[in-house]
């Protein structure tokens, strides 16, 4: 087992390395850009018109195999440890840690079944790529009360469809020098609704491949994320103790992790 110091924040690149990451970071913007309007059209021909579920299914198929191409060849491959976490038939809600942008194109496919994301809905409007995102995810427009209402439903039929959800209950990026944010409610008050396990999962490195405050910058470096027990809620159990016990076992993982990335 490797040691991993993943609550260290990485220092701000400067001189070459500053000019080496943008170098990169064009590149990675065109291998992006070019392999997503290479899986676009299987996307449109198999999966796009196609109902709930059948539709994300096919488009979770297509993700694994376009991430599969395009993380190692930006030079961040995904490590996937405890995909035997996941039981066969079940759906549960996974909640990751959020660092970075590269968080969702990697925690998408990494995730062992079809499942959606909760997005804001102006990343629908990108032509082309809003497809897909759309796709992927429950979209909700969070200065609209009505829409974060309704998103509540929607993630309710994503679990009763057999999908997962995965959410991220920091809610933003952090960008703070801690491990973890503050959780949000939303992930606890769903799963006491529906009685779904959680699977908590955290994200490795994503800091440091795409540091905060550094514009145009992309730094190559391996990726993991880790699936941990699923956390089933208890009899009378609260949102708040539910969330403050799904924070404890993430931060606690994210400090030491049991296996290497």
């Amino acid at each position: 087992m490797t040691s991993l110091n993943t609550n260290a924040i990485p220092a701000r690149p400067s001189g070459f390395w500053l000019v080496a990451g943008r170098i990169w970071a064009l590149w990675v913007i065109i291998l992006f850009t070019v392999s997503m309007l290479i899986f676009m059209i299987p996307f449109l021909l198999f999966s796009y018109f196609l109902p709930d579920p059948k539709k994300t299914q096919r488009w979770h198929i297509l993700a694994r195999i376009w991430m599969g191409v395009f993380l190692p060849l930006a030079g961040t491959p995904l490590r996937v440890r405890g995909r035997e976490k996941f039981v066969k038939g079940q759906s549960y809600i996974v909640l990751c840690n959020h660092n970075a942008l590269i968080d969702v194109p990697a925690s998408y496919p990494g995730i062992p079944g079809p499942n959606k994301t909760i997005a804001k809905i102006e990343m629908a409007k990108i032509p082309l790529f809003g497809l897909m995102y759309r796709t992927g995810s429950v979209l909700v427009d969070r200065k609209s009360e009505a829409s974060r209402r309704e998103s509540v439903t929607k993630m309710k039929e994503v679990l009763q469809m057999g999908l997962h959800m995965c959410l991220y209950p920091e809610g933003t990026r952090n960008k703070t020098d801690q491990p973890l944010k503050s959780f949000h409610d939303g992930a606890f008050r769903l799963c006491l609704m529906t009685g779904k396990p959680i699977i908590p999962s955290l994200l490795f490195n994503s800091r440091k491949i795409m540091p905060d405050g550094v514009a145009f910058y992309f730094r190559p470096c391996r990726m993991g994320m880790h699936f941990l027990d699923p956390v089933v809620p208890q009899p009378g159990e609260t949102v708040e103790s539910l969330k403050q016990r799904v924070f404890a076992i993430m931060h606690d993982y994210y400090l030491n992790p049991t296996e290497a990335i």
